[in-house]
């Protein structure tokens, strides 16, 4: 990233868990699974050659050295909550780094209040490997990009539809396969023929619902999901 964009400073994990109502798993989390957390960068318009945004006003780049391979989800939602910004996560165990960050729009009620969403996040990799290239003209765009840089194939924009609209479709995509795994263990339980065949037309209409998600076309024209049978 631009070196006029560099802030380096190290942030006490101690902050986010003490004079704060947090349960003592989550704060057991913070102490066990974190080195040190460092503020790597920020990107605005004051820092880059880049127009203000209208929704995002800077991104924040968190660079958190880990004590082991994984870092529990409630973590980053903590840290997200206390700090009035979007951030993007980079975890780092032995080496190798994941890229982590959740869409993060303003609540309704304000006061530089967030509503975090899903969190998406790369592989283990090289620092070199990551996918994060700085993409746009505004803030806004930047930080969409970097959403849909880590998130990968799961945010791909269909028809230029906006970040929020491609998270929400990916939302349903996943509520809808929970729902849809959870419909064929029932079928595969049912004994009553009547039953079996009421819950199959079920599954049908979700996976109907799936398909019309992703325009249900696989690169063969075939219906991906047709594909799956109930046994």
């Amino acid at each position: 990233m631009p070196k006029s964009t560099e802030f380096n400073r190290r942030i006490p994990k101690q902050k986010f868990y003490e004079n704060l109502t947090v349960s003592p798993t989550l704060k057991r989390f913070f102490v066990d699974q974190i080195k040190v957390i460092y503020w790597r960068n920020k990107i605005a318009a004051t820092t880059m050659n880049l127009a203000a945004g209208e929704m995002v006003t800077e991104i924040e780049v968190f660079e958190v050295k880990l004590n082991e391979s994984k870092l529990d989800e409630s973590v980053l939602r903590q840290i997200d909550k206390e700090i009035p910004y979007h951030i993007i996560f980079l975890l780092e165990y032995d080496g190798k780094y994941q890229a982590w960050t959740a869409y993060k729009e303003a609540a309704a009620s304000g006061n530089n209040a967030f509503k975090v969403g899903t969190y998406y996040h790369t592989d283990w990799l090289d620092e070199t490997s990551l996918p994060l290239k700085i993409d746009g003209l505004n803030v806004d765009k930047v930080y969409e990009n970097y959403v849909r840089q880590i998130a990968g194939d799961a945010l791909q924009a269909e028809n230029q539809e906006s970040l929020k609209d491609s998270v929400e479709r990916d939302n349903r995509r996943q509520e809808l396969q929970k729902q849809i795994a959870a419909m064929q263990q029932k079928v595969r339980k049912e004994r009553q023929f009547n039953k079996q065949m009421q819950l199959n037309t079920e599954l049908k209409k979700l996976r109907k619902e799936l398909e019309d998600l992703y325009d249900g076309k696989n690169e063969n024209g075939d219906s991906e999901y047709d594909r799956t049978e109930c046994r």
